[in-house]
Order: structure tokens, then sequence, then C-alpha cells
């Protein structure tokens, strides 16, 4: 998988060409000079054989040094070998180089992928320490120390290989040594990666709790201030700190460990390689100051190739890790497919239908049911408020509606099944402003209109509704002012005020308020509910409420209990006509002058309500007809 995705097997293969041709150069650039040498020495004998002769014979010697002239073709043959070395070590190290950074980059968005389409599921069930760990740890693990180890690997082992190979040829006997010691080596190996393997993991799972401890100490810094929780939260942190670090240390512990061991077994051999000369004598000296030299080089490139490969394979797991979020279970199809694609202007009228509608927060079909069949119908702008209990499932109400988890039964908006819906063209039909606003770090006009849809003269005139406008003027850039990372340099009501801009700016007939004014002044709250009133009046709105007043002069109220609708009608009828008495006990909890006083503003606007005259009306004229006909 990771050299799959590290520009197709054809780069792999080149890669590995050079890989192996440059160390087939280096070996015989070694192999040369041994031969280079002993051409000498032979000469060198030669001349002196020569020269004991002419002596012997009395023959004339006028010069009695012994000349070794050495050939010019050996230097440019020599030459040609470290030129070539030159170009394949250069060429390994770019492709090489390419490969990795192509597979880090394809994992990379890869994960980013999976983790961007996964359901809401994965984040209830994987802490953020979790996912940082595999982004930062993990990844730069990938990024940095694996191409790094995977490169020593590489050259170690193909020098290793090179070396046995000139060692076997300058003396057979030391195969059966080097084929002894590669089983030594296999089985130490086998048994360190055994415990290593367990050893980094644990270190890596001890690592988690650091991240989600750093990452919640930081997210509730004003309450650990205010509660003077400081002392407490650094213990915590102290002593996950501690359980990491001996973690860590026994990793490093056994790496070495195995290291030592490795060149005890390396010093063995080399004893062994320049003892086998003493029983079988070469004819050359230069083979034997070859196999010497060589096999000196062992002692500490087999010690690092063997850590080193133990060390690849447990940064491999990095990468499987990496590839566990890549394959995360996503979301439902983003678009819709061509015959079930619905038209621009949908939804029309916004009438949502719920049948037999249940809901589940877990995919395994046995898990118990959040909701538990839902079935009622909210008109053509009508405004529903959402009441209930702490759990009752007022928010999984609207994650059902979003398909932010696994429903059962159906939804259906203007006639159309939801579930038959892409992502994009279902949620991009529905707007939310939730209780804590959501900015982006970004200008203005991306927090408005992420998209680039619509002009400056729209923006600037949903900014005058929601009475934005001169803040936005005041700033250095306007529209295109930064802002801050969570909108840090607004106030809490403006960053709400913005969300309200960003979805009359949609003009969706639907919209969703999860008590989108309970953590704004007064003054905001009862501009963002005017202008709820005023600018989706023709909507269909969904209310879910904490406070019973925000609710009172809804068209209905949806109660929710344990999961189940148990009332759902105009809030005076349920104060007034209702049997179960859910949402008037809700209501009478808050005390008798706040009762009296909720009663009268659901009694005015039941009186108001234009689809209730319109119902009178209709009763009327129908009296009316039967008495006629009486």
């Amino acid at each position: 998988k990771y050299f799959g995705v590290s520009g197709g097997y054809m780069l792999f293969f080149i890669t590995a060409f050079f890989c192996v041709g440059a160390q087939i150069l280096g070996s015989t650039g070694d192999f040369y000079v041994s031969l280079w040498v002993n051409k000498n020495e032979q000469q060198l004998v030669s001349q002196a054989r020569e020269f004991d002769i002419n002596v012997t014979n009395a023959t004339d010697a006028r010069d009695t040094r012994l000349n070794s002239n050495t050939d010019p073709m050996d230097i440019y043959i020599f030459f040609s070998i470290i030129l070539a070395i030159i170009v394949f070590a250069i060429g390994r190290s770019l492709l090489f180089n390419t490969m990795t950074m192509l597979s880090s980059t394809e994992l990379h968005n890869a994960m980013y992928r999976g983790i961007t389409r996964a359901a809401m599921y994965f984040f209830h069930t994987n802490p953020s320490g979790r996912i940082l760990n595999r982004f930062a740890k993990d990844l730069g693990q990938v990024d940095e120390l694996l191409p790094w180890v995977m490169m020593d690997v590489i050259q170690n082992f193909l020098s290793l290989f090179g070396i046995v190979i000139v060692i076997t040829i300058v003396n057979p006997m030391n195969l059966l040594v080097t084929g002894v010691l590669a089983l030594i080596f296999y089985l130490m190996r086998s048994f360190y990666l055994t415990t290593s393997r367990d050893v980094k993991r644990l270190e890596a799972v001890t690592r988690s709790p650091i991240y989600s401890h750093l990452s919640a100490s930081l997210n509730g810094l004003p309450t650990i201030r205010a509660f003077n929780a400081e002392q407490m939260l650094i213990n915590e942190f102290d002593n996950y700190q501690d359980l990491h670090s001996s973690g860590y240390y026994m990793f490093l512990i056994t790496n070495r460990a195995f290291g030592y061991w490795l060149d005890c077994f390396c010093a063995l051999y080399i004893t062994v390689t320049i003892l086998s000369f003493l029983v079988s004598s070469p004819d050359n000296g230069g083979d034997v100051g070859l196999a010497v030299t060589q096999a000196m080089g062992l002692t500490g490139m087999v010690q690092w190739g063997m850590r080193q490969s133990a060390e690849l394979e447990n940064s491999m797991t990095s990468v499987e890790r990496l590839i566990e979020y890549e394959e995360i279970e996503p979301e439902g199809e983003l678009e819709s497919k061509p015959n079930k694609k619905p038209p621009k202007t949908w939804p029309e009228q916004g009438k949502i239908v719920f049948d037999e509608l249940s809901l589940r927060y877990f995919p395994d079909p046995k898990s118990d049911r959040v909701l538990k069949s839902l079935n009622f119908e909210i008109q053509p702008s009508e405004k529903v408020g959402i009441v209930g209990r702490t759990g009752a499932g007022k928010s999984s109400l609207i994650n059902a509606l979003f398909r932010l988890s696994y429903n059962e039964g159906s939804i259906n908006i203007d006639t159309r099944n939801i579930e038959e819906l892409g992502l994009h063209d279902l949620r991009s039909k529905i707007s939310i402003i939730p209780q804590e606003p959501v900015l982006f770090s970004g200008t203005m006009r991306y927090n408005l209109d992420p998209f680039d849809e619509y002009s400056d003269a729209k923006l600037w005139g949903v900014l005058e509704e929601v009475e934005l406008k001169n803040a936005v003027a005041e700033l250095p850039s306007g529209l295109q002012s930064k802002i801050s990372e969570g909108g840090s340099n607004f106030s809490v009501g403006q960053r709400q005020l913005v969300c309200l801009a960003r979805a009359i700016l949609r003009e969706n007939k639907i919209l969703v308020l999860d008590e989108a004014t309970a953590n704004v002044d007064p003054q905001t709250d009862a501009l963002i509910q005017l202008t709820i009133r005023n600018k989706f009046k023709y909507c269909t709105v969904l209310t879910i409420a904490h406070r019973l007043h925000t609710v009172m002069d809804s068209d209905k109220v949806l109660v929710m209990d344990a999961g189940r609708a148990v009332e759902f009608d105009a809030p005076y009828k349920l104060l007034t006509e209702s049997e179960s008495k859910v949402f008037y006990d809700m209501v009478k909890q808050t005390g008798n002058s706040s009762f009296d006083n909720l009663l009268m503003v659901a009694r005015k606007a039941y009186e108001q309500n234009p689809r209730l005259k319109d119902k009178t009306a209709q009763k009327y004229k129908c009296l009316l007809r039967n008495v006629s006909i009486l």
C-alpha cells in the first residue's frame, strides 16, 4: 500500500534498479582494487625473479630497483566506476526522495479525506487526542523517520549482501559461517520484534492521553482557573507523562540490548573469518586484505541494519494506522443519483413528514434506539418549538434531519425521502443557527459566502438587516477583513449575528435554531427574534428550546420524552386541553407567576395565529352551510 501510492510501480522498480546498481558498482570498485593490487604484486614478483636471474648469470643490470608501473587503463576503468557510482547514488537519492514524498502526501490526503467523510459515530467513539496523535506523531514518523530508516535498511542490506559475496569469492569456506550467522541474526530479530512491537504499541497508547489531556485543558482553561484546579491538572498531566516516559524508556532499552548482542556475534564472525585464512592460505595478499576489511565493516553495519530493519517494521505500524483512517466507513453519498436529484428550487414549501422515524447513534442494528417511532407532520411555514428534558431526544431529532446518524423509517421533505438524496443536496437546503456560533479563520466575506456565490452588494444588504453593517465597515478592509480563529475578535452576540446573516443569505425554506439566543444579551436576543420573524416568515422554522419562553409564541410545540413524541400541538392548547399534561408540568415547574405569564403569551399567539383564523373561518362557513341546509 505504501509503495502503491508513491507514483506507481514503475517508479518503484526504477528506484530499486538504481539502488541495486549503486551497490553492484560499489562492490565492483572494491573488487577491482583488489585485482589491481594483485596485478601489481604479480608484476613485482616477476621483476624480482628477473632481477635474481640477471644477478645469477652476471648479466648487466643498470637499475637494481623494482618498478611497478601502473597501467593507465586501470586508472581509467576505476575512475569510470567511481563516476558511475556517483551518478547512480544521486539518482537513487532523488528517486527515493520523490517516491517517499509522494507516498507521504497521498497517505495524508487519503487520511484527511477519510476523516472529513467519516460519520459522526467515528467522532463519538474516538477522542480528539487520538485523532491528533495520528496526524501528529504517526504522520510525522511517515514524513520524517520512515524514509530515513527505509533508506538505511536498503543501503545496509545491499552492502551486507555485497560484503558476503566478496568474502565468499575470496574464501568459499566463509559461506557456511555466513549462513549460520544469518540464521542466528534472523532468530534474534524475530525475538526482538515480538517484544519491541508490543513495547512500541504501549508507547503509542500511553501517548494519546497526553494529547487528550492537553486539548481538554486548553479548552477548559477559564473553568480551571475559576476553580483553582491548576495543580490538580498539573498532577494529572505528570502522571500521564510519567506513564508515557516509562513506555518510551523501555522501548529504547530493548533497542540498545538488541544492538549489543548483534555486535558480539559480529565480533565472533570477524574472528572466524581471520582464522579461516590460517586453514586455507590464499594465493594473493590483496584478497586477504579485501576480505578482512570487508568483514571489519560488518561490526557496526549489521547492528545498525538489524536495528533499523526492526525500526522499519515498527514504523510501518504508523502507515497501518494512517490507512485505518483512510478506510473509515463514510457517510452517505454526497451527490444524489441523477434520477433522484431534486430541482434547484427544492424545497418550495418546506413541509416535513416524519414516518416511523427511529434513530441510532451506532451502526450496530442491535444498539439502543435514541428516537423511537416518531410520526408527525410539520406544515409549510410552521414555526415549531421542540422541548423536552435532558436526554429526551431534541438534538437527536435535528441529527436525523441532517442525516448525521443512522436513521430508520423515513423523513420526507416536500414528498422527497431524504435518504434518497445526496448529503450536499440535503444539507445545503437546510439552514441552522447553532447555540455556539461557528466562524472560520478567514475573511468576513468567506464566512458569509464561502462558495463565492453572492455579490458584495447582497452581503452588505444582509449585514445591514442584522445591524452589523457599521461594525464591518469600520474594519480596516471591510468584507476582506480577517477573522481570527473561532471569531475571537468579535463578541458572542456579533458572532451569532454573523451566523444569522449567513442563514438569511442562503434563503432556504427550512431553518433550524438550537437556542440561538441563549448566550447573547437581551438587545441582541430581541434583534435576532425580530429578524427571524420578519425574514423567515414564510419558512419552516424548528427551534430547540432550553428556555420555554422562546417557543410560547410558536405555531406548535413538539414535546419529546425518552425519544418519543408525547405531545404535538399549539402551546396554548397543550396548556389548556392536553390530557398527558407533560408540557403543562414543564411550564408549571417554572413557578405560578411565570406560568401565568407564559400562558398569556401562548394565548395571545394562539389568537393571532393566521392559520387558526383560517381554520376558524372554515369551521364557521361549514356551520352556516349546515344551518342553511337544515
